[in-house]
């Protein structure tokens, strides 16, 4: 009996999506500490390089045409930096013109990484390569076949007015004063979505934000309108796992950023192995793209929460 081509197909097809997201979770999303760690690296090991070419492979990766990416040309790297989770590269004024910088958004599979070698035009994974005189390349990667991760040229102050910049809230390392922190996570919306929208607290992501809230023995849906100051304030001291994480990066990261990092994690994707402090079996709530791990015994007061993909009544 013949296999049905078209199922054949589609089974293929779902095995490759699996795996794919499987690899995407695996490297997991560059977040604040990761960002960190790598525009350090990069600022240590570009200054003073001459780019002789920028180009831009990913099609759509370029969300501005002006001024054009080759007028990079002949440039010197000044250094490197980060707003939020997005890498900044400055370049100095070449011939009388404006310092130029180059904002990055990784999105949730892009790759900001310095190369001795340079990449053929055919490689799939780039999205943009500037090119230097001595033979390296900055190369902007990207796993997967979205292409979502995009880079901005922009003239000398023209970032800080940038929509994505402009609207994000404040820093979440270093830590931001107490006030500030309260009155950013005073919303009637889960602390886990709260946490990672970038408009109320920049820097954290999926996995960071599992930390902070285990850290600070708080529910992913509790409500920040609700919390009591107490509440705040042992969040405001969870956020610290951010800096403890780019220490961590410090000391084991050397010249150049893997794909991966060793990301010091201590609850996210360690469902089914004992709380780091308790002993309770952690727990996850599963969604379409992403999952939320905690202590029932810390955090929830002993629930165990339903599954995203079974039911909607999260408590």
């Amino acid at each position: 009996m013949f296999a049905d081509p078209c199922q054949s197909a589609a089974l293929a097809s779902n095995l490759a999506n699996d795996l794919q997201v499987s690899l995407l979770r695996e490297r997991l999303m560059p977040e604040l500490p990761e960002v960190e760690i790598t525009v350090r690296r990069l600022a240590a090991a570009l200054a003073g390089a001459e780019v002789e070419s920028a180009l831009a492979p990913g099609m759509v990766a370029m969300k501005t045409v002006t001024p054009p990416l080759d007028s990079l040309v002949g440039r010197t790297i000044e250094g490197a930096r980060r707003v939020g989770k997005m890498p900044i590269v400055e370049f100095a004024a070449g011939n009388g013109g404006d310092r130029l910088d180059l904002l990055i958004h990784l999105m949730s599979a892009g790759r900001l990484q310095l190369f001795d070698k340079r990449a053929s035009l055919k490689d799939r994974r780039s999205r943009v390569l500037i090119r230097l005189a001595d033979g390296r390349e900055l190369r902007l990667r990207e796993f997967g076949t979205k292409q979502r991760a995009w880079a901005k040229l922009l003239r000398e102050g023209a970032v800080e007015g940038d929509e994505m910049v402009a609207t994000l809230g404040p820093e979440a390392w270093p830590t931001p004063p107490l006030a500030a922190l309260a009155a950013a996570v005073d919303q009637p919306r889960h602390l886990h979505p709260l946490l990672r929208d970038q408009r109320a607290i920049a820097g954290i992501g999926r996995s960071w934000v599992d930390e902070i809230l285990w850290e600070a023995r708080l529910s992913p849906f509790r409500k920040g309108s609700e919390l009591s100051f107490e509440e705040v304030e042992r969040l405001y001291d969870g956020l610290a796992v951010l800096g403890g994480a780019i220490d961590h990066y410090e000391e084991v990261v050397g010249e150049q950023v893997p794909d991966k990092l060793p990301m010091p994690l201590k609850v996210h994707r360690h469902e089914g192995e004992p709380c780091p402090r308790c002993g309770t079996t952690i727990e996850a709530v599963y969604f379409a793209e992403h999952q939320t791990n905690y202590c029932p015994a810390e955090q929830t007061g002993g629930r165990v929460l339903k599954d995203r993909r079974l039911s909607r009544l999260l408590k």
